[in-house]
């Protein structure tokens, strides 16, 4: 019987190294949790049998209880590197033909080729649908779906509108009736103006005004009139703009240095096909305001009525777990709210593998929520949770572990040595 219960107690042993070396051998991996083996000792009896006789049966393995403690975070560069303090795991689900739903603690997600939100193996990050104010629209299993990163934002809108407000200056020289303006000769042109515009696919293109000061500059020695006229040359691009198939306009100040009423404002440029093959379009230039004083020449105010298409510039999680994606042209979309997941009792998952853990009849149904509410963990954006294994600890362990091995390898030993003596014996 001796026999059985050393064996027992090997065994038992065997399990214990078998379950800290595995822990050891995951201490680098993210989101890890380690396992302890528990035992139970084995005794056989029966009504009968005297309680002060009994004797003990070896030791069985109850089973390896899963660890949840948490891991020690590390703070990284990436805002998709989530961490849980707390209860709480990711959900996920695969992309292969079964479509299962897992539960993680590795928060380390990165962004594939179709800009879905993934984890090393590939599977989705599940997310609860938001609307333009972040509010969730849908929960429930049934409200989940994956997590994806739009590249653009917003509806583009070719300028159609036009308006600067310049301050021209009266003291500026005069060109001379010689002069041929040349957009590439700074000398051919008094001042210039660069306003940004779009086309119908909201390509940003560059809409420049060149001013010549034609009349209305003084000789030298002479006091400055307070009148004159300024040719007006435009470009969108490389392409100069005209108006009825001239390729400027002539503005006009009165004694009163105000703008007169020719030519009438807005001021309509024929259409033009933009050179980015985008739709025809016809651009209205609004000079109302402009003035010419004395001082030198002054933007009093430019805007433009296009709007360009917003590029993915940034992507934020805030610590409710609300993923948010800014744009270049100013737009902050929230695009979902990270999904939680919960259990009554944890220990009771299954482990398959690659950081996940599926449901059991032990561990109950998943309860869904999100971060910093009912009970759930709160996220950390930019930071990942490493594995909870403590290396000096499993290594005490180790050395515990095999201390047993070796006891109960002795006691094997001697129960053999008394079967030989009792073999030995002769009559």
């Amino acid at each position: 019987m001796s026999f059985y219960t050393s064996l027992s107690g090997l065994q038992a042993s065997q399990t214990d190294m078998s379950t800290i070396s595995h822990n050891l051998a995951n201490v680098a991996t993210t989101g890890f949790k380690k396992s302890r083996t528990e035992f139970a000792d084995v005794i056989a009896s029966s009504v009968a049998t005297d309680p002060r006789k009994m004797v003990g049966s070896g030791v069985v393995v109850k089973g390896n209880t899963q660890q949840f403690k948490e891991g020690n975070l590390q703070t990284t560069s990436n805002a998709l590197d989530l961490a849980l303090v707390g209860e709480g795991f990711f959900v996920m689900k695969s992309t292969g033909t079964s479509d299962s739903v897992t539960y993680t603690r590795n928060g380390a997600f990165s962004v594939d080729s179709n800009r879905n939100v993934v984890d090393a193996q590939g599977s989705y990050l599940m997310v609860y649908p938001v609307d333009n104010d972040g509010n969730v629209t849908a929960t429930g299993n049934d409200g989940l779906t994956n997590l994806q990163i739009q590249q653009t934002s917003g509806t583009p809108k070719a300028t159609g509108n036009v308006a600067t407000s310049v301050q021209m200056s009266s003291t500026a020289t005069v060109k001379p009736s010689t002069n041929v303006f040349k957009r590439e000769d700074t000398t051919t042109f008094t001042n210039s103006v660069a306003t940004r515009i779009y086309d119908a696919n909201g390509n940003p293109v560059t809409m420049t005004n060149y001013y010549v000061r034609t009349e209305g500059a003084s000789a030298a020695g002479v006091t400055p009139v307070t009148n004159g006229k300024w040719d007006v040359y435009t470009y969108v691009g490389d392409q100069p703009m005209k108006v009825a198939g001239a390729n400027k306009i002539t503005l006009t100040f009165d004694a009163t240095n105000a703008l007169t009423a020719t030519p009438a404002q807005p001021i309509t440029f024929d259409a033009f096909t933009p050179t980015s093959g985008a739709a025809a379009q016809q651009i209205k230039l609004d000079l109302t305001g402009s003035t010419q004083l004395s001082s030198a020449f002054a933007v009093n105010n430019k805007t433009q009525d296009g709007v360009a298409v917003g590029q993915l510039s940034g992507v934020t999680v805030t610590d409710a777990g609300l993923i948010q994606a800014s744009f270049s042209n100013g737009d902050i979309v929230p695009l979902g709210k990270v999904a939680l997941a919960k259990f009554s009792t944890p220990t009771g998952l299954r482990q398959i593998g690659n950081s996940y853990w599926s449901a059991t009849g032990v561990s109950g149904a998943a309860t869904l929520g999100s971060a910093a509410a009912d009970g759930f963990g709160n996220l950390m954006s930019g930071t990942i949770e490493g594995s909870n294994v403590d290396i000096t600890e499993e290594l005490v362990n180790l050395i515990a572990a095999q201390r047993n091995f070796q006891a109960n390898a002795k006691a094997l030993d001697t129960a053999s040595q008394v079967s030989q003596t009792i073999f030995n014996i002769r009559s």
